[in-house]
């Protein structure tokens, strides 16, 4: 298939900004969190992946509409931008910004249907769109809950927006790349994905769990140091 030039360059944007933000993903999962360097790396990493999804906006528009590729950009967006606020906003919960980012990943889901009702969709493009539903409804009602939840909530949240995006991107390279086993080639980096997420929270909530558990340093204890 024969590609223009501005396809190209897009095309050649999108996969090395999504090799270097998948990589230094997997890396951010191995490496300490909470520490400024996780922050800075962690900045980066949300970059790169906004650079994936423009880009790959850019293509699904102007190029090549591919039902898969266009949900997952849509998914992978929200998850970033909603996921990377959480560390803003923390204890006070949504505000007027995550109310912006739901109402604009609602409306680019509603304007997609048409292209995704006109054409071939599988499994994969379904359970993507009712990933982003579910998403959607706990946003709107994280509105509603105690204020005392958002500052026990928002690290959940942001664990699992940020590495849910780190493996729609895995997800989407494999369904690109291998073209024999699907859907499972696209299916079983969302799973694995789970796993990590189930994992992570897991160890977030023994932290904090231990955190609390733990006996207040007394005064004489600090004075030695």
């Amino acid at each position: 298939m024969h590609l223009s030039l501005p396809h190209l360059l897009n095309l050649v944007l999108h996969v090395a900004a999504g090799v270097a933000a998948i990589c230094l993903g997997l890396a951010l999962l191995a490496w300490a969190k909470g520490t400024p360097a996780h922050r800075r790396r962690g900045r980066i990493f949300v970059l790169l992946a906004l650079l994936v999804c423009a880009s790959g906006a850019v293509g699904t528009v102007f190029f090549r509409f591919i039902p898969l590729f266009a949900v997952l950009t849509l998914l992978v967006t929200y998850q970033l931008l909603s996921g990377w606020h959480a560390v803003y906003t923390k204890a006070a919960g949504p505000n007027r910004i995550d109310a912006l980012l739901a109402v604009c990943a609602a409306a680019w889901a509603i304007g997609l249907m048409p292209g995704l009702l006109a054409g071939e969709t599988g499994v994969v493009v379904y359970s993507t769109m009712g990933t982003l539903a579910l998403l959607l409804a706990y946003d709107a009602a994280r509105w509603c809950f105690p204020r005392r939840w958002h500052a026990a909530l928002w690290r959940y949240e942001h664990i699992y927006k940020l590495v849910a995006s780190l493996f729609g991107m895995l997800s989407s390279a494999t369904g690109n790349l291998l073209r024999v086993g699907q859907p499972w080639s696209q299916l079983l980096p969302s799973l694995l994905g789970l796993a990590v997420i189930a994992v992570c929270i897991r160890r977030e909530h023994q932290a904090r769990s231990g955190a609390a558990l733990s006996p207040p340093e007394s005064d004489w204890r600090r004075s030695l140091r």
